[in-house]
Protein backbone atom coordinates (compact mmCIF):
# COMPACT_ATOMS: atom_id res chain seq x y z
CA UNK A 1 0.00 0.00 0.00
CA UNK A 2 1.72 3.42 -0.79
CA UNK A 3 1.50 6.31 1.67
CA UNK A 4 -1.00 8.66 0.63
CA UNK A 5 0.35 12.14 1.65
CA UNK A 6 -1.47 15.44 2.17
CA UNK A 7 0.01 19.09 1.26
CA UNK A 8 3.25 19.70 3.62
CA UNK A 9 3.46 16.04 4.50
CA UNK A 10 7.35 15.10 4.56
CA UNK A 11 8.35 10.73 4.29
CA UNK A 12 11.02 8.75 4.67
CA UNK A 13 11.77 7.59 1.24
CA UNK A 14 15.42 5.82 1.63
CA UNK A 15 15.12 4.87 5.32
CA UNK A 16 11.78 2.95 4.53
CA UNK A 17 13.05 1.23 1.60
CA UNK A 18 16.34 0.69 1.75
CA UNK A 19 18.35 -0.46 -1.17
CA UNK A 20 16.12 1.88 -2.82
CA UNK A 21 17.92 3.33 -6.66
CA UNK A 22 15.08 4.00 -8.74
CA UNK A 23 12.27 5.76 -8.89
CA UNK A 24 9.78 6.44 -11.66
CA UNK A 25 7.91 9.54 -10.82
CA UNK A 26 4.25 9.51 -12.31
CA UNK A 27 1.83 12.77 -12.96
CA UNK A 28 -1.45 12.46 -13.87
CA UNK A 29 -4.27 14.85 -14.20
CA UNK A 30 -7.89 15.53 -16.03
CA UNK A 31 -9.22 18.18 -17.82
CA UNK A 32 -12.53 19.42 -16.12
CA UNK A 33 -15.47 19.35 -18.96
CA UNK A 34 -14.99 22.66 -19.54
CA UNK A 35 -14.00 24.46 -22.92
CA UNK A 36 -11.93 27.33 -23.60
CA UNK A 37 -11.68 26.51 -27.47
CA UNK A 38 -8.48 24.73 -27.48
CA UNK A 39 -6.57 21.59 -25.86
CA UNK A 40 -4.88 21.46 -22.61
CA UNK A 41 -1.06 21.00 -22.66
CA UNK A 42 0.40 20.19 -19.30
CA UNK A 43 3.98 19.71 -18.67
CA UNK A 44 5.91 18.17 -16.26
CA UNK A 45 9.31 19.65 -15.13
CA UNK A 46 12.22 18.46 -12.83
CA UNK A 47 14.23 21.39 -11.71
CA UNK A 48 17.68 19.69 -9.65
CA UNK A 49 18.15 22.34 -7.27
CA UNK A 50 21.57 23.12 -4.84
CA UNK A 51 22.00 23.96 -1.53
CA UNK A 52 20.31 27.41 -2.19
CA UNK A 53 17.26 26.21 -4.07
CA UNK A 54 18.25 27.44 -7.47
CA UNK A 55 19.68 25.29 -10.12
CA UNK A 56 23.28 25.34 -10.54
CA UNK A 57 22.81 25.97 -14.18
CA UNK A 58 20.22 25.40 -17.03
CA UNK A 59 20.68 22.19 -17.97
CA UNK A 60 19.38 21.16 -14.16
CA UNK A 61 16.22 22.26 -15.67
CA UNK A 62 14.83 18.85 -17.31
CA UNK A 63 11.53 19.05 -19.00
CA UNK A 64 10.30 18.40 -23.30
CA UNK A 65 12.94 20.39 -24.13
CA UNK A 66 15.98 18.97 -21.73
CA UNK A 67 14.71 15.38 -21.32
CA UNK A 68 18.13 14.02 -19.48
CA UNK A 69 20.39 15.58 -17.36
CA UNK A 70 23.97 14.65 -18.13
CA UNK A 71 24.24 12.82 -14.78
CA UNK A 72 21.57 10.27 -16.12
CA UNK A 73 20.01 10.98 -12.50
CA UNK A 74 17.06 12.13 -14.08
CA UNK A 75 14.97 11.60 -17.41
CA UNK A 76 12.02 12.95 -18.74
CA UNK A 77 9.84 10.23 -20.36
CA UNK A 78 8.79 12.44 -23.02
CA UNK A 79 5.92 15.19 -23.40
CA UNK A 80 1.92 13.92 -23.40
CA UNK A 81 0.28 16.75 -25.33
CA UNK A 82 -3.25 15.81 -24.21
CA UNK A 83 -3.41 13.97 -20.76
CA UNK A 84 -6.03 11.98 -22.33
CA UNK A 85 -6.65 8.10 -21.05
CA UNK A 86 -6.08 6.66 -17.58
CA UNK A 87 -3.17 6.47 -15.62
CA UNK A 88 0.16 8.75 -15.52
CA UNK A 89 0.21 11.17 -18.41
CA UNK A 90 3.76 12.15 -17.93
CA UNK A 91 6.79 10.07 -16.31
CA UNK A 92 10.30 11.48 -14.96
CA UNK A 93 12.41 8.97 -14.22
CA UNK A 94 15.37 9.25 -10.59
CA UNK A 95 18.32 7.54 -10.45
CA UNK A 96 19.05 8.32 -6.93
CA UNK A 97 22.40 6.66 -7.08
CA UNK A 98 23.73 9.13 -9.85
CA UNK A 99 22.40 12.17 -8.46
CA UNK A 100 25.20 15.09 -8.06
CA UNK A 101 26.43 16.11 -4.49
CA UNK A 102 25.51 19.34 -5.55
CA UNK A 103 21.99 18.78 -6.32
CA UNK A 104 20.20 18.53 -2.67
CA UNK A 105 16.63 18.77 -4.12
CA UNK A 106 14.26 17.83 -6.84
CA UNK A 107 11.57 19.66 -7.08
CA UNK A 108 8.99 18.59 -9.79
CA UNK A 109 6.41 20.77 -11.41
CA UNK A 110 3.91 20.79 -13.34
CA UNK A 111 3.27 23.69 -16.16
CA UNK A 112 0.32 24.49 -18.74
CA UNK A 113 1.69 25.23 -21.79
CA UNK A 114 0.57 28.40 -23.36
CA UNK A 115 -1.95 28.88 -20.85
CA UNK A 116 -2.59 32.61 -21.26
CA UNK A 117 -2.68 33.18 -24.82
CA UNK A 118 -5.44 29.48 -24.29
CA UNK A 119 -6.98 31.49 -21.40
CA UNK A 120 -6.17 27.98 -19.23
CA UNK A 121 -5.57 27.67 -15.34
CA UNK A 122 -5.65 24.96 -13.06
CA UNK A 123 -9.03 25.79 -11.94
CA UNK A 124 -9.79 23.85 -14.87
CA UNK A 125 -8.06 20.72 -13.87
CA UNK A 126 -8.47 18.10 -11.87
CA UNK A 127 -7.52 14.52 -10.13
CA UNK A 128 -3.75 15.74 -10.62
CA UNK A 129 -1.74 13.85 -8.91
CA UNK A 130 1.82 12.36 -8.40
CA UNK A 131 3.25 9.26 -7.19
CA UNK A 132 6.37 7.65 -6.75
CA UNK A 133 7.12 4.07 -8.04
CA UNK A 134 9.98 1.47 -6.83
CA UNK A 135 11.13 0.86 -10.58
CA UNK A 136 13.11 -2.47 -9.28
CA UNK A 137 9.60 -4.03 -8.17
CA UNK A 138 7.12 -1.41 -9.72
CA UNK A 139 5.41 -0.89 -5.97
CA UNK A 140 4.01 2.32 -5.76
CA UNK A 141 5.91 3.90 -2.65
CA UNK A 142 3.73 7.21 -2.30
CA UNK A 143 0.78 8.82 -3.82
CA UNK A 144 0.12 12.85 -3.30
CA UNK A 145 -3.86 14.20 -4.89
CA UNK A 146 -3.31 17.72 -5.26
CA UNK A 147 -7.02 18.64 -4.95
CA UNK A 148 -9.13 21.01 -6.45
CA UNK A 149 -7.69 24.18 -4.49
CA UNK A 150 -6.21 25.80 -6.96
CA UNK A 151 -8.17 28.66 -9.30
CA UNK A 152 -6.30 31.21 -11.47
CA UNK A 153 -2.84 29.41 -10.72
CA UNK A 154 -1.26 28.46 -14.37
CA UNK A 155 2.20 26.45 -12.80
CA UNK A 156 2.37 23.92 -9.56
CA UNK A 157 5.76 23.05 -7.43
CA UNK A 158 3.80 19.07 -6.85
CA UNK A 159 6.43 17.96 -4.73
CA UNK A 160 10.04 18.24 -3.96
CA UNK A 161 13.02 14.60 -3.25
CA UNK A 162 15.83 16.01 -0.92
CA UNK A 163 18.54 14.36 0.81
CA UNK A 164 18.33 14.64 4.61
CA UNK A 165 21.34 12.96 6.94
CA UNK A 166 22.05 11.12 3.78
CA UNK A 167 18.60 9.75 3.06
CA UNK A 168 16.12 10.89 0.36
CA UNK A 169 12.94 12.13 1.51
CA UNK A 170 9.75 13.55 0.01
CA UNK A 171 7.86 16.57 0.59
CA UNK A 172 4.38 17.27 -1.01
CA UNK A 173 4.09 20.54 -1.52
CA UNK A 174 0.92 21.47 -3.90
CA UNK A 175 1.79 25.18 -3.97
CA UNK A 176 0.88 27.34 -7.23
CA UNK A 177 1.88 30.18 -8.97
CA UNK A 178 0.49 32.82 -11.70
CA UNK A 179 3.30 33.02 -14.61
CA UNK A 180 3.29 29.83 -15.62
CA UNK A 181 6.53 28.14 -16.61
CA UNK A 182 8.35 31.69 -16.75
CA UNK A 183 7.70 32.18 -13.35
CA UNK A 184 8.92 28.53 -11.89
CA UNK A 185 12.10 29.10 -13.85
CA UNK A 186 12.69 32.60 -12.46
CA UNK A 187 11.91 31.44 -8.87
CA UNK A 188 14.60 28.40 -9.58
CA UNK A 189 17.52 30.50 -11.00
CA UNK A 190 16.77 29.92 -14.79
CA UNK A 191 16.82 32.81 -17.00
CA UNK A 192 13.75 32.59 -19.69
CA UNK A 193 14.39 34.13 -22.98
Amino acid sequence: MPINLSKGQKVDLTKKNPGLKKIMVGLGWDVNAFDSGSDFDLDAAAFMLGANGKCPTEKEFIFYGNLKHASESVEHMGDNLTGEGEGDDEQIMVDLTKVPANVERIAFTVTIYEAEERRQNFGQVSNSYIRLVDEANNVELIHYDLGEDFSIETAVVVGELYRHNGEWKFNAIGSGFQGGLAALCGHYGIEVA
